[in-house]
């Protein structure tokens, strides 16, 4: 009797295979590719491949007004409509040298947490939905149900609000919003307890999330990576609190930055949790102040064609994902020159490069999962 030995696909024994995981693929939140060089079981390589989604943004800013461009800049982090038009304004009202009223300071502080929340709402529940959990989604939806009422009645949208004006807000808030929107965070916060409960508190969920996918402090700042994902691997910074905006200065008593040494995807969960129980503290703390402020303008008066000055300037922001900034070059004309966006998930989903190698294919979903990024904010 004499052995054969048969090579199965061209000897694949000897060599390592490329896999595409999307673009349209359930785990990667929209149209993202990663391609991916595996030996076995194990990533040897792996390289987002992105821009399925461009719209050119940038490039349509230049041909739209100060008015119009806020509806662009609010559509490319669809979970953070109203923090990605807060930098737009900031920016445009700097170089104007406009001062925004009281009441308007204090009214998008609140939005803005609010929004937060909402944000971080969709990754605390889908973020155990990829890793067979389906509970959790359930419950997050409801909880944003009630937060996207108060953000609806105010703004008239759910999920692009459009409310934010350069010198303030569209209009005034409802009568007896406050008060509503008083027992939306209420009723939000006193189920919170269960993701700590059901999801933190699953073995299952803690053996897939624990030591998987750590990413380092230096890979944070080599890679530009910011929000939660980077306080997850203990880089303690956070716009609100470093270089305060809005009315974030004032507030310096509740705001936390919520940080975790251990850099993978369960510290990257619980930073995510923290920081959405805070935002619920700051809008308390906003609702307080503003039931004592005094009537007065929501807005600035201004003329029918804004332009704003030659020269230039960034606005950033801490929005629910990350660094939001705006580069804004003027000509003085009613459009901008220049408009550079850059975006949180665009640095944050770079370091799947450093993430992916060495870890085996079954924890890929995890990581990627953990870096909750919005493809629309990738490819602007």
């Amino acid at each position: 009797m004499t052995e054969t030995t048969i090579g199965i696909g061209g000897a694949a024994e000897s060599t390592d295979m490329v896999l595409n995981i999307g673009p349209q693929h359930p785990s990667t939140h929209g149209v993202l590719r990663l391609r991916i060089v595996l030996d076995g079981e194990r990533v040897q390589h792996a390289e987002p491949v992105i821009g399925y989604m461009h719209r050119g943004a940038e490039k349509l800013f230049e041909a739209r007004d100060y008015r119009q461009i806020v509806m662009l800049a609010n559509r490319h982090d669809w979970l953070s409509a109203f923090s990605n038009e807060l930098g737009v304004v900031m920016a445009v009202e700097r170089m104007l040298g406009m001062e925004v009223p009281e009441r308007a300071v204090w009214t998008r502080t609140l939005l803005a947490e609010l929004n937060r929340v909402l944000n971080h709402l969709m990754f605390l529940g889908s973020y155990p939905l990829e890793l067979g959990g389906i509970t959790p989604v359930f419950h997050a939806f409801r909880e944003r149900e009630e937060l996207q009422a108060v953000m609806e009645e105010v703004s008239g949208g759910r999920m692009h609000y459009m409310f934010n004006r350069v010198g303030g807000l569209k209009e005034d808030i409802p009568a007896g919003w406050i008060g509503r929107v008083r027992d939306a965070v209420a009723s939000v916060r006193s189920r919170m307890d269960v993701y700590e409960n059901l999801v933190l508190g699953n073995e299952i969920f803690r053996g897939r999330t624990r030591d998987v996918g750590v990413l380092s402090a230096e890979a944070v700042h080599a890679y530009g990576v910011s929000g939660p994902i980077a306080r997850a691997s203990g880089v303690d910074f956070d716009l609100r609190r470093d270089e305060p905006y809005l009315a974030y200065g004032e507030l310096r008593d509740t705001l936390q930055v919520v940080t975790r040494p251990e850099g993978d995807c369960l510290a990257r969960f619980e930073c995510l949790l923290e920081q959405t129980l805070n935002s619920l503290d700051l809008a308390d703390a906003c609702l307080d102040r503003m039931a004592g402020l005094a009537p007065g303008p929501i807005n600035q008066r201004l003329p029918k064609v804004l332009k704003a000055p030659e020269g230039h300037t960034y606005a950033w922001t801490e929005n629910p994902l990350g660094v939001n900034g705006y580069y804004l070059v003027s000509k003085g004309e009613k459009t901008p020159y220049r408009l550079k966006l850059r975006s949180a998930s665009f640095n944050n989903i770079q370091a799947l490069t450093e993430l992916l190698p060495g870890t085996l294919v079954a924890d890929m979903v995890a990581i990627l999962g953990s870096l909750f990024f919005v493809v629309g904010d990738i490819d602007k």
